[in-house]
C-alpha cells in the first residue's frame, strides 16, 4: 500500500497507517513533507521545540528532525513498539520525503478521512515548515 500524504492530518494518517500495519501489509508513505498538523501554529513550533530539547543531549531520548522521520516516529507511538510483534511490524512501515523512483508510475492511495478538506478548523501548518522551525532539511 503506497499512501500520498499531501494535505493529510498527521495523526489520522498515522493512525490509519497503523491499524494497516498490524493487519500485516506493508505501507509506504511519499510526500511526508507536505503532511500537515492542525493547530495554533506558535503552539505547535513551540511543542515540537520542547521534544527536542528534552533530555540529555548525548543520551537522549532522541527525537527526529526530518518530516519524514517525524511521520514514521508518529506511526511509531501507534504501535506496540516495545513488543516483538510492534518492532516487527514498525519494519514494515516506510516514509519518504516526494516520491522516489521505484513508486513512479504506481497508484498513489489517498485517505479521505484524513483530509484537511473535511476538517472544521482552518489552523494549521505542513510538516515541512515544522521541520524548518525545529533544524530538519525539509
Amino acid at each position: 500500500m503506497i499512501i500520498d500524504a499531501t494535505n493529510l492530518i498527521l495523526g489520522r494518517l498515522a493512525s490509519y497507517a497503523a491499524q494497516k500495519a498490524l493487519l500485516g501489509e506493508k505501507v509506504d508513505i511519499v510526500n511526508c513533507e507536505y503532511a500537515i498538523v492542525t493547530g495554533n501554529k506558535a503552539n505547535i513550533i513551540a511543542h515540537y521545540m520542547q521534544k527536542i530539547h528534552r533530555g540529555i543531549p548525548l543520551q537522549g531520548p532522541y527525537f527526529p528532525k526530518q518530516s519524514d522521520r517525524i511521520v514514521r516516529r508518529t506511526i511509531r507511538g501507534m504501535l506496540p513498539h516495545k513488543q516483538a510483534k510492534g518492532r516487527d511490524v514498525y519494519k514494515n512501515v516506510m516514509c519518504y520525503l516526494g516520491v522516489p523512483e521505484d513508486f513512479k508510475g504506481k497508484k498513489l492511495e489517498t485517505i479521505e478521512a484524513a483530509n484537511i478538506a473535511n476538517a472544521s478548523t482552518l489552523r494549521y501548518i505542513p510538516l515541512k515548515e515544522i521541520a524548518k522551525h525545529i533544524g530538519g532539511k525539509a
